[in-house]
């Protein structure tokens, strides 16, 4: 008799640990940092080209959105197939995101090439604004003056 009121007494609140948001933390802010950091040293001595440096962004920003995507939507602990029903369609979107803004790139190509007078209006400057006040606005129609 004595087990079954202890057991039905015992009462276990559960356990928060702040662990494992403070590991995402430090995790997300170093990969942020050494973004950070390349930059610098691409402004201040163009060391690394700039496609080079956009291709490190482009894995440090993968990585830092899968990490979350891990983390805040616990994929980390599910099954492989639960993890594929949601990355396969993400990647088909950067495809389909990236082969669209390759398209319109070779239409503006192809535009540019074969319609002479596209091409030269795009080189034309755009004119100039009146530097000293405004022109005068229009009279109203049916006005005195």
């Amino acid at each position: 008799m004595e087990n079954i009121t202890t057991a039905a007494n015992a009462h276990h609140e559960p356990e928060f640990s702040t662990k494992p948001i403070w590991r995402t933390f430090w995790v997300l802010l170093g990969i942020t940092m050494v973004e950070l950091i390349l930059a610098t040293i691409h402004l201040k001595t163009e060391f690394p080209p700039k496609y080079v440096l956009n291709g490190i962004y482009l894995i440090l920003t993968c990585a830092k959105a899968f990490y979350i995507i891990a983390e805040f939507m616990h994929l980390r602990h599910e099954i492989k197939n639960m993890i594929m029903t949601m990355a396969i369609p993400a990647l088909l979107f950067v495809w389909f995101a990236i082969a669209f803004l390759w398209d319109g790139n070779s239409f503006k190509e192809l535009r540019n090439r074969y319609d002479s007078h596209h091409y030269e209006q795009s080189k034309t400057p755009a004119p100039k604004p009146a530097e000293e006040g405004h022109e005068p606005a229009a009279k109203k129609p049916g006005s005195a003056e």
